[in-house]
């Protein structure tokens, strides 16, 4: 047993001293590393530049200023807050009353019993004007009704319809509400009629839908762009709009002068399709 014992001693040892080589080996390595690298320490990197905007009170200023002046424009009493401390005064007949001090003006309201309005708040010093309720009021429906008065600005849109050319009285007709109605929203209207296949029809034919479209909005509608072949000769489209104010001024005064004759209702003349085929 002791004989066992004494020769697997050194067996041990030997792997005992093996492994204490291996760990001395890795550590030798590690700081032979770390020798070779660079004792100074790297220059930390230069941040990138970045654009920042500029603090500007200038800016801040007008930005403030054009939404105020924005804000402004509903016509309404101001009441006793007036912001600025000298302001030019006008009273309710539109009189000059020049500059005066905010205390003196609400002295004048209290006084007459009169509002104060913004006039023209980017003059310097503002303009205000004292007024009376009524006046309030009745400058209120004028400035509505301006604005409604006011053409509106945009791209106009177009719709689009297409349809063969072998259609139905009764679908030609339903079609044709349809394009009215459209035409009433303003909107531009493009009608493509496709020619029948293996059917033997007149020329004008697709001419004549067109003009029985037209015929069914007198006053309202006129060609923006008069039919024409398109997808080679396969079809005809044209572009119907609504008239404009000076063809529905002329279209009622034909219609007036039309009217008045005797002689146009004796031969019947048609002046309608001279305005609505412009």
């Amino acid at each position: 047993m002791a004989a066992v014992f004494l020769k697997k001693l050194p067996l041990r040892t030997i792997t005992t001293e093996n492994r204490c080589l291996r760990c001395l080996g890795k550590c030798i390595v590690q700081e032979l590393a770390l020798a070779q690298l660079p004792r100074t320490a790297s220059a930390p990197r230069p941040a990138y530049l970045t654009h920042a905007k500029a603090f500007s009170t200038v800016e801040d200023t007008q930005a403030e200023r054009k939404k105020k002046e924005k804000n402004e424009t509903d016509f309404s009493n101001i009441g006793r807050k007036i912001s600025e401390r000298i302001i030019h005064l006008f009273d309710e007949q539109g009189n000059d009353l020049g500059n005066m001090h905010r205390a003196e003006v609400i002295q004048l309201m209290d006084e007459r019993d009169l509002r104060l309005v913004k006039r023209k708040p980017s003059a310097e010093p503002p303009e205000y004007q004292l007024m009376t309720g009524l006046q309030i009021h009745e400058e209120r429906l004028r400035l509505r009704e301006r604005e409604k008065a006011r053409p509106k600005t945009g791209p106009t849109l177009t719709k689009e319809l297409m349809f063969s050319s072998n259609i139905g009285q009764h679908d030609l007709d339903t079609k044709s509400k349809q394009i009215q109605q459209w035409i009433e929203k303003k909107y531009k209207v493009q009608v493509t009629v496709k020619k029948a296949k293996n059917t033997e029809e007149p020329e004008n034919k697709i001419q004549e839908i067109f003009n029985q479209i037209l015929q069914t909005m007198p006053g309202i509608a006129t060609f923006s762009s008069k039919p024409q072949p398109v997808k080679g000769g396969k079809a005809v489209m044209c572009v119907l709009r609504h008239l404009s104010k000076k063809e529905e001024t002329a279209y009622r005064e034909t219609q007036q002068t039309q009217e008045g004759d005797p002689l146009n209702k004796k031969n019947g003349t048609n002046t309608e399709s001279g305005v609505l085929h412009q």
